[in-house]
């Protein structure tokens, strides 16, 4: 399954989970197909087993919660280090999102947060202390998603 061998169930799915998994039941994915709620429910099942959903995530205004800078950092790692420093720079406090881009000098991506300046000073010197030399800062004044269409039978393109 992991090899991206989904059907057409497997993907409808994974686009009403994308859109609200909080609020979708199996019962409501299955209501709008024609596959009953326990079906529904094994094949979310397969799909967790297969690595294929990976979790569930909040969606949170960090300024609302008192976290005003909401920042993208951009880093350079050795890429012989480069996954090993993905996974340490995930546990320095205010770290919420790191990506392991596979191509170019600037082969890491990270988002924090902090209430002030000097969180982010901190977040920077903790992350160069890892070995990430950061040639980049970006404030994010908000970040918005969707689901893939590709999941969703009616808009998948052909």
């Amino acid at each position: 399954m992991k090899d991206g061998n989904l059907d057409d169930v497997d993907r409808e799915i994974l686009y009403r989970l994308q859109r609200d998994a909080r609020h979708t039941s199996s019962g409501d994915i299955a209501a709008g197909m024609d596959v009953s709620a326990s079906t529904v429910r094994n094949r979310i099942q397969r799909l967790e087993a297969a690595g294929i959903i990976r979790g569930y995530h909040v969606d949170i205004d960090y300024e609302a919660a008192g976290y005003p800078l909401y920042t993208k950092l951009v880093c350079t790692a050795p890429v012989d280090e480069r996954e090993e420093l993905v996974r340490r720079a995930l546990d320095v406090p205010g770290v919420v999102a790191v990506r392991e881009v596979m191509t170019g000098d600037e082969n890491v991506y990270i988002n924090a947060v902090g209430r002030d300046h000097d969180d982010l000073n901190r977040i920077g010197r903790e992350l160069s202390g890892l070995g990430l030399r950061i040639t980049d800062e970006v404030l994010i004044r908000d970040e918005y998603v969707r689901p893939y269409r590709g999941f969703h039978d009616r808009e998948r393109p052909d």
